[in-house]
């Protein structure tokens, strides 16, 4: 009779596709990339795939037994084709939580064959070095925990002052640290860093013939990692005065990195036991405490010189003061920004904060001084704020990737903040309050209900601990909203904007700098080819992970059980709220660590795609056929199920990108279609209805008349969203008709002038018949990307009443044909102030070189021609 345990396990694989969903996690990412399921020992990993019924040789399916599967595999440790990597016997390979180790554990090709150097040549030898340097092969561990040996290389530098090691060295074994802020002093100048510090490790040579106490390691990811350097028996082999130590040198080590750099803070290891040093050219060897080491160009007759130059020496003054004498040797050598996650986001990445260093222009291959007093592209952007800069130097420092493969982000704390006090008092009125609203609407009592439930069934929330005496806290009160085109669905948001006693917790929050994309030009890519796709991502927020030590600021009171009947109990939230200012920073700054953790397996496009064609958690792209649509849809749903972020609310005006993904992942008015039968509907993106069928933008007008007020008028004109200005002489002379009926001092509910009320009835009316219009959602037929010619031609105009410009954008196809479609237009009502004609018209030209700059740093074409129309004398004249 099974255990409940083992009922458990296979009621979750029955009801999961274990290649795309973990059935230990619940988690979208598969369970021979699991980081847990890589933990276990093997005899438990076999037990538990036995216990779920998933089959022992691919771990992908409970469809199949081994002796029956047919899923071609390939183990990276041993080639086997028998098992996965995941089940190669022995321990598992501590690389499951090394940096280069990619999507939560799993070692992805193209990380091993980046990092991991199996093969370089000796003069036409295999497997050898060409320039050998002092690099050893050591078990590294914990004292005292020999158990938890690991294999290591490390660099033997007698010019650095001190021992450093690798941020990965730490991880190995989950070492945890407080930062300390130093200063590197290399050859490349000197550099503000700071990392960990770990004691308590020893080394010992392969033949464990020794231990050696290691002195304090320093975190630092700049040790020179050139594995061709690392010496050989075959580079050994090739020189008759070292061939007879050999066999001495351990084997290339494939799976071992370079972690460590071993300075003259520890003696011992340098020091030279034995030598062979061969004519005044050739290489040498040296053996060492530790193992023997080769150092020098070991191919024969220089037949292979080394491509680059390495230097070790390292000094530190620890004060920040710059030197150019050799430092006291107890003074540290630490990285910058270390992430405590499988990537660092170093300056060999690209990295969020690459946001702020592109507002920036680089004049270091400009002539000095030669633009001093020249207009650049750059003059009148924002720069980015301290707090900006301090929200992304946090973020890149402190947000990591859990065992859960869910990412962990803190809650961004100013540096110098008051201490919050304790509200629970204010929070427990707001709930009071809160529970006579339910009481009094049932309906909305239903779905507050439903919402919260569905928090804790998503492991959203959990029980708040005691509090410790004194120990800060914040309590959120909760309140509902309904979106308008929504009424059935609520969502509940968290009040971080609540004060009590002058404070609240946004007020103490760093917001972030604003990461988003352009709406205007996400929507204009959209519109570049023929197949169109949008997506979306499950509760975004919610998908972020808060720090353990930060959810004591997220408690609230809730039911027991989520039962009204019960008493209230206090909860506190585990992943980031809306309502918290600084959420929309961190989403979207996570979404982006997220696309370029799966860059190395799942591609650049995929990449691309989450980072410049989402505005939020919403995603639009065009491509040109359905199968790049599909490959680019798949690469991003499994790039970002790696990382726990469920991508979905799939649509596309092609059924054939539709019937390439199941119903689940589908939008929702799009689920319960028989795509080989039934048309497809309208959806909406980013705010704008789209005929899927017909591949139109439509309208859609709703039918609730506002009162002839202020306030009436006001909320109509602003119903029409309408952001690519398709209907832009519509609502200019709606926003018109608002400023001559609000000229005077009225009220925002007092009633209008009754002279006025015909004309706006007749503008109001007039809406109803948007629903008719429709515009091609492509620009042209043609596809931009085959076109064999592209101009932007834009028009402006002014009248003393309203400035106006219009662009649009002439294709000429692989055939010759011309195609023209509208880009995009905007109107804008001219200043009260008394201006000329002739001013306007400047303003109005002005206003069409925006959209041509908006246009060409949008849109990913590189337009033949940019041409601009007007009529208007005197801005010819001052052009000419």
């Amino acid at each position: 009779m099974p255990t409940p345990a083992t009922k458990s396990a296979e009621t979750a694989s029955s009801n999961l596709d274990v290649d795309r969903q973990c059935p230990i996690h619940n988690k979208p990412h598969p369970l021979r990339r699991c980081r847990g399921f890589r933990t276990k020992t093997l005899e438990e990993r076999k037990t538990f795939l036995k216990e779920s019924g998933i089959c022992f040789r691919c771990c992908s399916s409970t469809n199949h037994l081994a002796k029956d599967c047919k899923m071609t595999i390939q183990c990276k440790e041993c080639d086997s084709n028998k098992h996965v990597t995941a089940l190669h016997p022995g321990p598992a390979p501590w690389t499951a939580i090394d940096s280069d180790t990619d999507h939560g554990g799993e070692e992805s090709e193209a990380a091993s064959s980046n990092i991991v150097s199996k093969r370089t040549e000796v003069h036409g030898g295999a497997n050898t070095s060409r320039s050998c340097s002092k690099i050893c092969l050591l078990q590294v561990f914990p004292a005292g925990q020999p158990d938890r040996s690991a294999r290591a290389y490390a660099v033997l530098d007698d010019q650095s002052n001190r021992s450093l090691a690798q941020p990965e060295f730490f991880d190995l074994f989950n070492f945890h640290g407080a930062d300390s802020p130093y200063t590197l002093r290399t050859c490349a100048g000197v550099t503000q860093m700071s990392g960990r510090r770990g004691t308590g490790f020893m080394a010992q040579p392969l033949d464990g013939s020794l231990n050696v106490p290691l002195p304090t390691l320093i975190e630092c990811d700049h040790i020179p990692d050139d594995r061709s350097e690392i010496p050989t028996p075959e580079a050994a082999k090739h020189h008759s005065h070292l061939k007879p130590i050999a066999h001495l040198i351990p084997d290339l080590d494939p799976n071992s990195q370079i972690l460590l750099l071993l300075g003259r803070d520890i003696l011992q290891v340098h020091k030279v036991r034995d030598q062979r040093n061969g004519p005044n050219n050739a290489p040498y060897a040296q053996k060492l405490d530790l193992g023997w080491v080769v150092v020098g160009d070991v191919c024969l007759r220089a037949a292979h010189k080394p491509k680059g130059v390495s230097t070790y020496q390292t000094n530190v003054l620890e004060n920040g003061r710059h030197s150019h004498f050799s430092p006291c040797p107890n003074h540290l050598v630490l990285k910058e920004l270390t992430l405590k996650s499988d990537k660092p986001l170093s300056s060999q990445n690209l990295r969020c904060s690459d946001f702020f260093h592109s507002l920036v222009q680089n004049v270091g291959d400009r002539q000095l001084g030669s633009k001093i007093f020249e207009i650049t592209e750059d003059d009148n952007k924002v720069a980015p704020s301290i707090e900006d800069r301090q929200f992304v130097q946090l973020m890149d420092k402190e947000m990591f990737m859990d065992n859960n493969n869910s990412w962990v982000a803190p809650l961004p704390f100013r540096t110098q903040r008051p201490r919050l006090p304790n509200n629970r008092e204010q929070a427990l009125a707001r709930f009071t309050s809160l529970c006579r609203t339910l009481e009094r609407k049932p309906e909305m009592k239903s779905h507050f209900l439903a919402f919260m439930q569905k928090i804790f069934d998503q492991d959203h929330a959990e029980l708040a601990p005691t509090l410790h005496d004194g120990e800060e806290c914040w309590y959120l009160p909760s309140f509902g909203v309904y979106h308008p085109r929504k009424p059935g669905q609520i969502r509940v948001v968290f009040d971080s904007s609540a004060s009590y006693l002058g404070l609240s917790l946004n007020d103490v929050l760093l917001t972030g700098p604003d990461l988003n994309n352009s709406l205007l030009g996400v929507l204009m890519r959209f519109r570049c080819e023929q197949v169109a796709i949008t997506s979306d991502i499950e509760q975004m927020f919610h998908s972020f992970v808060v720090r353990e030590d930060h959810r004591n600021f997220l408690r609230f009171l809730w039911f027991r059980n989520n039962d009204t009947t019960q008493e209230v109990i206090e909860y506190r939230m585990k992943v980031h709220v809306f309502g918290n200012r600084p959420s929309p920073a961190v989403a979207i700054y996570g979404l982006r660590r997220a696309a370029l953790h799966g860059e190395d397996e799942f591609g650049g496009d995929a990449k691309q795609f989450i980072e410049r064609d989402f505005y939020i958690d919403d995603g639009l792209k065009s491509l040109p056929s359905a199968t790049a649509a599909i490959n680019l849809l798949k690469s991003a749903q499994d790039m970002l199920a790696i990382s726990n972020l469920r991508f979905h609310k799939i649509a596309s005006n092609h059924p054939v990108v539709m019937q390439a993904f199941p119903s689940t992942d589908h939008a929702k008015d799009l689920k319960d279609l028989d795509l080989d039968v039934d048309s497809l509907p309208v959806q909406r993106s980013l705010g704008l209805s789209w005929d899927l069928a017909n591949d139109y933008f439509t309208f859609r007008v709703a039918n609730s008349e506002k009162p002839f007020t202020r306030r009436g008028v006001l909320a109509t004109v602003n119903s029409l969203f309408d952001p690519l200005g398709f209907v832009a002489p519509i609502t200019i002379q709606g926003k018109l008709i608002l400023r001559q009926l609000t000229s005077g001092n009225c009220d925002w509910d007092a009633p209008l002038p009754a002279e006025k009320e015909a004309e706006w009835i007749v503008w109001r009316d007039s809406l109803q018949n948007l629903e008719q219009f429709q515009n091609p959602r492509a620009y042209t037929t043609a596809s931009l990307s085959t076109a064999q010619r592209l101009e932007i031609h834009i028009f402006s105009d002014a009248s003393i009443k309203a400035i106006a410009a219009v662009a649009y954008l002439k294709v000429m196809d692989a055939e010759g044909k011309c195609h023209v479609g509208f880009v995009m237009g905007k109107a804008k009502l001219a200043p009260l102030s008394v201006h000329t004609v002739p001013r306007l018209e400047l303003g109005a030209a002005v206003l069409a070189v925006e959209i041509s700059e908006l246009i060409v740093s949008e849109l990913d074409i590189k337009s033949d021609n940019l041409k601009f129309y007007t009529d208007s004398k005197v801005v010819l004249g001052v052009h000419l």
